[in-house]
């Protein structure tokens, strides 16, 4: 990420990543009982992860390649981690420089533990909200974040849903990171206003750099 984002206006603060290729990841594996920081300024931190049956952290090597996506420095960049879980996703954000990021998550017991990492830390950007990801994305103000982080449990109907409210959240030019059990088409995101400008396919996760175009 340039220190400074281009194509700033008046009526968008919507960011620009680095155009980087897409590297090839590996299968996810099993689930981890701790997770990484890879960047920033709590680069190598290990996070522990509580062992609950369909919590499938970001592996450090998807997080990679999306923050190269992402161009690496977020500074200044407003953030909301949907779907929290770990926190791995909006804790890597915050690490590498977010103004702001926003923790949505249901579960009270992953609530906690995000609450701790957060006391851990001294995350003074961050902070950690209890409640429904879709609903509290609906009740942001338009226009007002830069990326939302979407990771939700693959066996519900959250996808399009939280979508929708994602692209109302984010100015025309923000971004959009959603992780899916299959491949987003043009055809199907067109609608919704987003358009994929990097993807790679993980094991039987499909990662997704989505920006806003209308």
């Amino acid at each position: 990420m340039p220190p400074t984002p281009k194509n700033r206006t008046a009526a968008s603060s919507a960011r620009q990543p680095a155009a980087k290729p897409a590297a090839q990841c590996g299968p996810k594996g099993h689930a981890a009982h701790e997770v990484r920081i890879i960047g920033g300024q709590w680069r190598r931190t290990r996070l522990k992860v509580i062992d609950k049956p369909g919590l499938r952290p970001t592996p450090d090597r998807v997080r990679e390649t999306l923050f190269n996506w992402l161009g690496q420095d977020l500074s200044g960049w407003r953030c909301v981690d949907a779907f929290a879980g770990t926190g791995a996703l909006g804790l890597e954000a915050a690490s590498r420089g977010a103004a702001h990021v926003l923790m949505l998550e249901q579960d009270s017991l992953l609530v906690r533990a995000l609450q701790e990492h957060v006391v851990r830390l001294q995350a003074s950007t961050v902070q950690v909200q209890r409640s429904d990801a879709i609903t509290a994305l609906q009740r942001l103000s338009a226009g007002s974040v830069d990326l939302v982080f979407i990771d939700p449990p693959f066996d519900g109907p959250w996808f399009e849903p939280a979508l929708q409210a994602a692209v109302r959240a984010v100015p025309v030019g923000g971004w959009v990171y959603l992780e899916a059990p299959q491949a987003w088409t043009p055809e199907a995101l067109q609608p919704l206003g987003l358009q994929c400008e990097r993807h790679l396919k993980a094991g039987a996760v499909h990662a997704h750099l989505l920006q806003r175009t209308a």
